[in-house]
């Protein structure tokens, strides 16, 4: 199967069933990546009943940080513990945080079992993509990576309805408990049909690495979400929380370079391959959020369209990216992965020049293109850098080396919120000053007022038409960096090394 060095045996009686563990990895990664889009679909009906409007943004937040935190350590576990177990121990977390989320009674209680949700996610997605990359070999991985992308795709499609008929027809609370016989069911196949071979020796585990890096990533990640929303930039509890993510970095960085079995092997990212695929993923991951996060805003509040064709013009996206995960497959077998990769970054410029020329009269088709063709650049790209990475390493640093390009997509994705956040807000702010408008007149949040039709239709047309053209313009700005950074991913994936080296 050309695993060399990979535990990964088919031996005597014990022989892993390839299809049923790719049938339980993929229902492992829906149940995952279903959970983002389902609980936008049912977060009114939740504020409706929990009340804590102020705290909504955390109920997503909390999911996130856990997830983006522990998808290193998991990662590293499961090179030294093998991925069935630490697999299975996440996914019995998350399933613990899905039954308790459904019995929330408060907003705070929600958003404390998301965290417990969160901490068992980090290891569903980086684990289940490692499996595919040990039990396949390296020409059969670049079409299996297609499948699993189908995965993202089928959940952004089928979550927002699957949550629309579950808290119409039942309760809100069933969007976390339908999570549980999903978990049961790949926790089955996982055991029935996966067999590892792990090496029978005391582990040493680094656990102070494993604590100065959750310092380190989860004060940073507080940092890009609180700070310029909730908290200003320059206050105490800002500084502070850089200080601690700066120092505990360093320290991380001195503990990795003289632990045994460092959480973090340095000699991963010095593999250019490795290091460009990385980068580019956290490029990536600021466009990614940049689009998702504010295109609904524009299509709803300029264009004036309801929210149902707001959410098909980031479908449009979810369709793109599967299907260039497929076809990216075939296409790294024929033409190599640094040329797949430049297709891909084509694409995602394309995408963007089509959002940085988006107007109220293009209309949703036009928003829908841009989507589309963003998602095939990510489509294309990050089956290509996913495949590279899992070539380059041996089975033994296989997970930490996948765990770290999904953690720099999340990064990405943090830092673009707050990024992007910024630029949108003082954008809008600039804009209604140049018209004339006082801070007593206009704030952001009376930019929330387009989103709701009932609400817009009160609006004096002269100050609906003010606010329109002060979103616009914002998202046009947002746009023009989101369009920088497809031109930084581009560059990138320039210096890809022309010929792949292999450790299989």
């Amino acid at each position: 199967m050309g695993q060399a060095g990979n535990p990964q045996q088919n031996e005597g009686k014990r022989v892993t069933k390839r299809p049923y563990v790719l049938a339980t990895v993929m229902l492992a990664m829906f149940m995952g990546a279903v959970e983002g889009t389902i609980i936008s679909t049912a977060m009114p009906a939740i504020v409706g009943d929990l009340g804590g409007f102020a705290l909504y943004s955390w109920v997503f937040s909390a999911y996130l940080l856990m997830n983006a935190v522990t998808v290193l350590i998991y990662g590293k576990l499961s090179d030294l513990f093998g991925r069935k177990p630490i697999l299975t121990f996440g996914i019995i977390v998350f399933l613990i945080g899905s039954i308790l989320c459904g019995t929330a009674e408060t907003m705070e209680m929600l958003i404390l079992y998301r965290f417990i949700q969160g901490f068992g996610a980090g290891a569903v997605m980086p684990i289940a993509t490692t499996i595919v990359g040990d039990i396949y070999t390296r020409e059969e991985r670049a079409k299996i990576q297609g499948y699993l992308s189908s995965v993202w795709g089928i959940s952004a499609v089928s979550g927002p309805a699957l949550g629309g008929l579950i808290v119409e027809y039942a309760s809100w609370r069933y969007v976390f408990w339908i999570n549980v016989p999903l978990g049961i069911l790949a926790i089955a196949g996982l055991w029935l049909y996966l067999h590892e071979n792990i090496e029978k020796k005391k582990q040493q585990i680094d656990y102070p690495g494993a604590i100065l890096l959750t310092a380190a990533i989860s004060s940073l990640m507080i940092v890009l979400v609180e700070a310029g929303t909730n908290w200003a930039w320059t206050s105490p509890k800002t500084i502070g929380l850089i200080a601690l993510s700066v120092l505990a970095f360093i320290f991380f960085i001195f503990q990795e370079r003289r632990a045994a079995e460092p959480m973090m092997p340095f000699n991963i990212w010095r593999e250019r391959s490795i290091f460009i695929a990385n980068m580019t993923s956290l490029t990536t991951g600021v466009m990614l959020i940049g689009i998702s996060s504010f295109l609904p805003a524009f299509v709803q509040g300029v264009m004036e369209r309801s929210p149902i064709v707001a959410g098909f013009t980031l479908t449009a996206m979810s369709i793109g990216w599967p299907i260039a995960a497929a076809v990216a497959g075939r296409l790294l077998l024929r033409i190599g992965y640094r040329t797949t990769s430049l297709f891909g970054g084509a694409s995602l410029i394309f995408g963007s020049i089509l959002f940085v020329t988006l107007t109220p009269e293009a209309g949703p088709l036009w928003a829908a293109a841009g989507s589309f063709f963003v998602g095939v650049g990510m489509g294309l790209t990050s089956t290509a850098f996913i495949v590279s990475i899992q070539s380059t390493v041996a089975w033994q640093q296989r997970g930490i080396a996948t765990a770290a390009n999904m953690f720099m997509r999340n990064l990405g994705n943090t830092v673009g919120a707050a990024l992007l956040g910024g630029v949108l807000n003082s954008s809008i702010i600039s804009y209604m000053k140049r018209n004339g408008a006082s801070d007593q007149d206009f704030s952001i949040d009376t930019a929330n007022v387009l989103l709701n039709e009932a609400d817009r239709m009160k609006l004096p047309i002269e100050l609906k038409t003010v606010l329109q053209d002060a979103l616009t313009n914002a998202l046009h700005s947002v746009y023009i960096v989101v369009l920088v950074f497809a031109v930084i991913s581009m560059l990138f994936i320039l210096f890809m090394p022309k010929k792949e080296e292999t450790a299989e």
